[in-house]
């Protein structure tokens, strides 16, 4: 039979189970910036699939081929399945062990005679008893664990939504900026041949045809390096749909010309919380408290229950007339490695501590996000007709000079700067319009939105 002291002890455990308990993650005591704790218009921020917002269909379709076909993105799904692994044999942890042994034999003496056979058959559970919640908090710990892999794939995702979108904007940027490049070396080219036809006639001097053949290099070489540009954009654009490097620069012709999103003022702080990376370091921060409770309550005795129901060809009669004694209680005192559990307490809370200070920092981190990104926006927005202004008034002091020229009125140098001037407004306005589309996928990306991976 078992010990009657077993039982008591065992009782007097499962009485005190009672008193573990799991510990609350405390309230952070974060500093909020004013402008972010009231908010009006919701419905203009909280944009799930922000990239539909520009009206690009083309721009939709590499989005969606970019999360069926990412090599990163597979990589961090099998990350998680991994971790949800994991959490499943934590929680196996809390369930009865099973066991069977089923084993035969044949003995004969050496003088010969008959033959003796013996069969022996044996079923064994062993189930740890989580008297002080430190199986639940290993359970807790790994969930917690599988939970914020989970969102580590999903800012994986976003990611690589913001990044398609950004090398399809500067595919598109660069094809114009060729095509304009390829507009100034013709332009050139044709003040080239004009300075050569005056300086033959007689009414130039050599300079001009020298300065205007500087001004045709220079623009070939900037030309190639446009063309260089644009060969690695498309290469690593290529690369995030698992295919080798080719020619996509043709699908992608040119920035698109459709209004841009509006986002209205004043985001609410608790928008951030849709942020996959703010969600991961609040998983990771529940995470390692469990692992903490985990830590703590190994300093309390592990009562492990074990039963075996077995038979054999000469005791089984004996076995199934006294079932109770096959059951059993183990009692295992950890505290008895007193340095080593200290040493691992320590740990665990040391990595609790760092995990809040970890999500602080992740917290205040999207503060500087939104904050970057707005301003930049604003920024972008007041240099646009600036620029534009800017670009209107360069290019009519360039045709202006260029008549002139003709007839000499001026000399090739005042009119090599005015088309530079041209050149380099134009730029500023291709430029401008290429950081805002940037500007806005960031911003949409550091306020977060719904999941994009769905199970």
């Amino acid at each position: 039979m078992m010990n009657p002291r077993y039982c008591t002890l065992a009782l007097s455990l499962l009485l005190l189970g009672g008193c573990a308990s799991r510990s609350t993650l405390p309230e952070q005591n974060l500093h909020i910036p004013e402008q972010w704790q009231t908010y009006s218009q919701p419905s203009s921020v909280l944009v799930s699939h922000w990239w539909q917002r520009f009206q690009d269909p083309q721009l939709e379709q590499w989005v969606e081929k970019v999360l069926a076909s990412n090599n990163d993105l597979a990589l961090a799904t099998l990350t998680l399945k991994q971790a949800r692994l994991q959490a499943g044999l934590a929680v196996s942890d809390t369930h009865p062990d099973l066991s069977a042994n089923l084993a035969a034999s044949r003995s004969q003496s050496l003088e010969g005679g008959d033959s003796s056979a013996n069969y022996q058959a044996k079923l064994g559970v062993s189930y740890e008893l989580d008297l002080w919640g430190k199986l639940a908090a290993a359970e807790d710990a790994a969930m917690w664990t599988a939970l914020a892999t989970q969102e580590e794939r999903e800012a994986t995702a976003q990611s690589l939504v913001a990044t398609t979108a950004q090398l399809y904007w500067q595919i598109g940027y660069l094809n114009q900026r060729v095509a304009l490049s390829s507009h100034d070396i013709q332009d050139a080219q044709e003040t080239l041949a004009l300075s050569e036809s005056q300086y033959r006639h007689g009414s130039v001097s050599k300079i001009h045809v020298l300065e205007a053949r500087r001004t045709l290099a220079g623009l070939e070489a900037t030309h190639r390096n446009y063309l260089q540009q644009r060969s690695e954009a498309v290469n690593a654009f290529s690369l995030l749909f698992d295919q080798p490097p080719q020619d996509l620069a043709a699908q992608i012709p040119a920035l698109p010309e459709s209004a841009l999103p509006e986002i209205a003022a004043g985001v609410p702080a608790d928008v951030l919380a849709r942020r996959p990376d703010v969600k991961q370091a609040l998983l990771e921060l529940k995470s390692a408290l469990a692992t903490k409770d985990y830590s703590d309550n190994s300093y309390f005795p592990a009562l492990t229950l074990t039963g075996a129901l077995g038979g054999s060809s000469t005791e089984l009669r004996k076995l199934l007339s006294d079932p109770l004694g096959t059951l059993g209680a183990d009692l295992t005192l950890p505290f008895l490695n007193w340095n080593e559990m200290q040493l691992n307490r320590d740990i665990a809370d040391v990595k609790y501590q760092a995990a809040i200070i970890a999500y602080r920092q992740t917290l205040y981190a999207a503060f500087a996000d939104v904050e970057n990104a707005l301003s930049a926006k604003e920024n972008y927005h007041f240099q646009a007709e600036k620029l534009q202004s800017q670009y209107d008034n360069a290019a009519e002091v360039a045709r202006i000079y260029r008549s002139q020229y003709q007839y000499g009125a001026i000399d090739i140098a005042t009119l090599l700067d005015a088309q530079e001037n041209e050149r380099s407004a134009k730029a500023s306005v291709l430029e401008n319009r290429y950081n805002q589309l940037v500007n806005l996928a960031t911003l949409y990306q550091s306020l977060g939105g719904a999941d994009l991976i769905k199970e």
